[in-house]
C-alpha cells in the first residue's frame, strides 16, 4: 500500500506546530457497549512504519480498551493552531495485546521500549477506572523492563479509511475529504467548508 495524499499534511502541520507540546494530542471518539459517545485525549505516537496507521498507547485493562474489542470504529480529531487546521480522521482500532496480532508483535515491542520511564510505570499501576487504592506505594512500583512490555501495555492503531482536512485560514476556507476505495486507493476532493 501506498502512502496516503493527506499523511504528508498531517506531517507538515506537526511540524509546523512543533513549538506546541499539545500538538501531539488528539482527541480519540469511539463507542461505549451503551451506544453512548466516549472521548478521551491521546498522544499521537507517529505512523507505523511504511503504513497510514496512526500510533497510540493503551493499558488492556481500561475502558478504552474494552470498548475497542467491542466496536472498532473510531475517529480521532485533531487541530493544528499555529497552522488554523483540522483533521477528522475515522477508520477501524485495532488493540495489539500481548496475546494477539503476532505479526504486530515487533511494533507493540518497539513503541513500548521508546517510551520513558514515568509512561512505562503507568502500566504497572493498579487498574485504571477503579476506586482509588488508599497505599501510596501502590503508585511507586519497581520500574518495568524496558525491553519488553508488561502484558498490560498495548499498541492503538487507527487505520483510517476517511480523512476529512479544513483550513480554517482564507476567505473561503478550504476543506478536502480523502476516502480509501475499494482498490486502496485514495480518492480527494475538494469540498465546501
Amino acid at each position: 500500500m501506498s502512502l496516503a495524499p493527506w499523511r504528508s499534511l498531517v506531517t507538515s502541520a506537526l511540524h509546523r506546530n512543533r513549538s506546541l507540546v499539545y500538538s501531539r494530542y488528539v482527541q480519540l471518539a469511539t463507542i461505549r457497549e451503551n451506544g453512548l459517545p466516549a472521548n478521551r485525549t491521546v498522544v499521537f505516537r507517529g505512523f507505523l512504519e511504511n503504513s497510514n496507521q496512526l500510533k497510540f498507547i493503551t493499558d488492556i485493562r481500561s475502558e478504552k480498551a474494552e470498548q475497542i474489542q467491542q466496536k472498532s470504529g473510531a475517529e480521532v480529531c485533531w487541530y493544528f493552531p499555529n497552522t488554523r487546521e483540522q483533521f477528522r480522521i475515522s477508520g477501524e482500532l485495532i488493540l495489539v495485546s500481548a496475546n494477539s496480532h503476532p505479526h504486530l508483535q515487533p511494533a507493540r515491542i518497539k513503541m513500548w521500549q521508546e517510551l520513558s520511564d514515568a509512561a512505562r510505570l503507568q502500566f504497572v499501576w493498579p487498574e485504571p477506572g477503579q476506586a482509588r487504592v488508599k497505599d501510596p506505594q501502590a503508585f511507586a512500583p519497581p520500574a518495568p523492563d524496558s525491553t519488553q512490555p508488561v502484558e498490560t501495555f498495548c499498541l492503538l492503531l487507527l487505520d483510517p479509511i476517511q480523512v476529512d482536512h479544513l483550513e480554517l485560514r482564507g476567505e473561503p476556507q478550504n476543506r478536502w475529504v480523502y476516502h480509501l476505495q475499494q482498490n486502496q486507493e485514495w480518492s480527494t476532493q475538494a469540498i465546501n467548508p
